[in-house]
């Protein structure tokens, strides 16, 4: 599983961790070295004691002549015994503790005898403890100068990267004018990585261009035959109509209505959001839901269903008209489709609306899909896209309002619109009364 570690401090630890391994073989190179050393110049001198001893004075029936830190031991001379405690010792150099005194033992064999010379070795311990104490002092400086070092070279390191995730958070990326990044590198690593985010930001460019491009141009496009349409469906209707003929005018009149507010629709969220043409806030809640109500009312009557209207104390603040409008018409139709008995509710909160029916509800694992484009519910109604929540979503998202959709304990669905936001959250509203 790939480290969650800061790069930096990734570079940090592998940085320390190489020079505690470097160091600390090296550190244990001098303590071989120097157990090796002491081993082999002490046997050398023992040894060469130990035969003058032998050559020049016990041959000659002399007592050793050895200073006061050395003692001779033989096997064959009662008064020169060896002690019970060096008996058995290997031949050639031993290294023995006697109570806390360090001894160096040379044992040397001669036509079946034994000899021995046993020296003792404070001072070259002493010493030898020291050289170790400056060995270890060494390595945790050598450990902490690589750690201050590291924290140095990790930043520098980490600079030009620190620097380009702080162009890419902070630059308006989507601005066409704004400056590419790679320039501003020498081509290494960083510079690649400048060059590649270039590359992939100039393709999301152009295709965020083409996709506003597509949606400005066919919803002007559309315009004329809309406006043709609306002014045919005005001459037919002053024409004398049978009953059936004019419900179907009707439909298309409506229809067409539709596809006009749809149409508007589009092209401002086409627009960029901080575009100073789009137009201002002009119309409050209440006449934006009284207008949706009247249109949507009598289809929902006319289904069969009671449709309630209510007004809670909504606010008097002004919104887009032909956004708040898509919103309401697009929950409502939602309703429309998906109740097949018993009531709608249009409810105007404080900053907010809410849509209940008593429809077949919505699976809780289904309350963030359902918002994403083409995406219907289980109880599928007409030949629908599944675009219309996920249009609502949208505008909710560029005007910075809340959208929350639940199930009513008595079965049915509510679907909540908070357009009131404070610092870009969506405020939260009291609950609805059931």
């Amino acid at each position: 599983m790939a480290s969650k570690q800061p790069f930096a401090r990734r570079i940090l630890i592998a940085f320390v961790l190489m020079t505690t391994l470097v160091s600390g073989l090296f550190s244990l190179s001098i303590v071989a070295v120097v157990h090796f050393i002491e081993e082999h110049l002490v046997s050398q001198e023992l040894s060469r004691e130990l035969n003058e001893v032998l050559h020049a004075d016990i041959s000659q029936g002399r007592p050793p002549r050895l200073d006061s830190a050395t003692r001779f031991f033989a096997s064959d001379l009662a008064d020169y015994a060896i002690p019970e405690q060096f008996a058995g010792l290997s031949l050639g150099f031993n290294e023995v503790m006697e109570g806390d005194q360090a001894l160096y033992v040379y044992t040397h064999e001669l036509n079946g005898r034994t000899y021995m010379l046993v020296q003792q070795q404070e001072e070259f311990e002493a010493r030898e403890q020291a050289l170790f104490d400056v060995v270890l002092a060494g390595f945790l400086l050598t450990v902490i100068a690589a750690w201050a070092l590291g924290v140095i070279m990790a930043r520098k390191v980490m600079e030009p990267i620190t620097r380009l995730a702080r162009q890419v958070r902070h630059r308006d990326q989507l601005n066409p004018l704004a400056p590419a990044l790679a320039p501003e590198y020498p081509d290494d690593e960083v510079g690649q990585l400048a060059d590649a985010f270039d590359s992939t930001l100039g393709q999301l460019r152009q295709s965020l261009e083409r996709e506003r491009l597509f949606t400005s141009d066919v919803s002007h496009e559309l315009r004329t035959p809309l406006m043709v349409i609306a002014s045919s469906c005005e001459l037919l209707a002053e024409s004398s109509l049978g009953p059936r003929e004019r419900d179907q005018l009707q439909r298309i009149s409506r229809a067409s209505e539709e596809m006009r507010e749809l149409v508007q629709t589009f092209l401002q969220l086409a627009r960029d959001k901080a575009n100073a043409g789009a137009p201002p806030p002009s119309s409050s809640l209440v006449s934006i839901a009284s207008e949706q109500a009247n249109r949507w009312g009598p289809l929902l009557r006319d289904k069969g269903l009671d449709f309630q209207f209510i007004n809670e104390g909504a606010d008097a603040e002004l919104y887009n008209p032909t956004l708040l409008s898509t919103v309401v018409s697009n929950l409502l139709r939602n309703a429309l489709h998906y109740t097949e008995q018993g009531f709608v509710r249009l409810v105007l909160e404080p900053a907010g609306l809410r849509v209940e029916d008593s429809g077949s509800g919505i699976p809780l694992e289904q309350h963030e899909s359902i918002f994403q484009p083409f995406v219907r519910g289980t109880q599928t109604r007409g030949e629908g896209l599944g675009l219309g929540l996920s249009l609502v979503k949208r505008i909710c998202t560029r005007q910075g309002w809340g959208i929350t959709v639940s199930n009513l304990p008595a079965g049915g669905t509510c679907f909540r619109v908070v357009l009131t936001t404070d610092k870009g959250h969506p405020q939260s509203l009291r609950q609805p009364t059931r």
